[in-house]
């Protein structure tokens, strides 16, 4: 796909889900920002150097902070001109129920996973207006629609992010803005490993990854990050400009099975 002349900023992309879209950009030869908490140098070095793309840069900043979200936002708009693009994708998992869940750790998923999604579209939407129009992505999950045991604070945030990008699309369209988000299984990301690492037990973390999680989708596997980066491509695109509002599932058939499963 062809992003020549865009600039877009990706949130979280220093890994995960948020390279690999941020890796799909700068194949496109958009300009790109990787913001994250850390780690955003090594991975616009990285780009760099796998694409030959030498406009993209790495902002360290906590988007669930107003100021630093709107100055990411700046720094981003003064080096490149403006924005076109905002791809949402930093994000936390924290396990637990409302009981057991502390107050300080829902706060945290909720400010970053949903907070840190309206900070950025607030500052980076009147910079798509300066160029008449533009697109954003905010990485949801299959969580939006089916609740994982233990995972409260972390659905919750989920089905708030499918909401807002509901109104947000309502709110912009007129502006030329459209907005959608992305809704994946278990794509094999850090996160993922993190997660696996958590609960393998007695089994190793390829086999929690390939053998248990991997077979709860119907196509037999775990995503990439690369699948994402792709959709959201997509999405972002000129291709895609009848689209606005949608939430697109990017998880191997994961939702399309029952948890009855019929006797043989």
């Amino acid at each position: 796909m062809d992003f020549q002349g865009k600039v877009v900023i990706v949130t979280g992309g220093a890994k995960g889900i948020g390279l690999g879209a941020a890796r799909k950009f700068a194949q496109g030869g958009a300009s790109v920002a990787i913001v994250s908490r850390s780690g955003t140098a090594d991975a616009a070095e990285l780009l760099r150097d796998e694409t030959g793309n030498k406009n993209v840069i790495g902002i360290a900043a906590d988007v669930s902070k107003g100021d630093q979200a709107r100055e990411m936002v700046r720094q981003t708009a003064e080096v490149f001109g403006s924005v076109d693009i905002l791809v949402n994708s930093a994000g936390v998992q924290r396990y637990g129920t409302v009981v057991d869940t502390e107050e300080d750790v829902w706060d945290e998923v909720m400010d970053t996973n949903v907070k840190g999604m309206y900070l950025t579209s607030k500052y980076v939407i009147p910079e798509m207006r300066k160029r008449g129009g533009g697109a954003i992505v905010n990485v949801s999950s299959v969580q939006a629609y089916v609740a994982l045991a233990g995972s409260a604070a972390y659905v919750t945030s989920k089905g708030a992010i499918n909401s807002l990008t509901r109104a947000m699309a309502l709110d912009h369209a007129s502006e030329g803005i459209r907005v959608n988000c992305v809704c994946p299984g278990s794509i094999d990301t850090p996160m993922l490993r993190w997660a696996a690492e958590l609960f393998k037990g007695d089994q190793t973390q390829e086999d929690v990854i390939d053998s248990s999680w991997g077979r709860m989708h119907p196509i037999g596997r775990v995503g990439t990050m690369e699948e994402c980066g792709e959709l959201i491509a997509f999405l972002c695109s000129d291709k895609a400009g009848f689209i606005t509002g949608g939430d697109y599932k990017i998880d191997g058939g994961l939702l399309t099975s029952a948890a009855v499963v019929l006797p043989k």
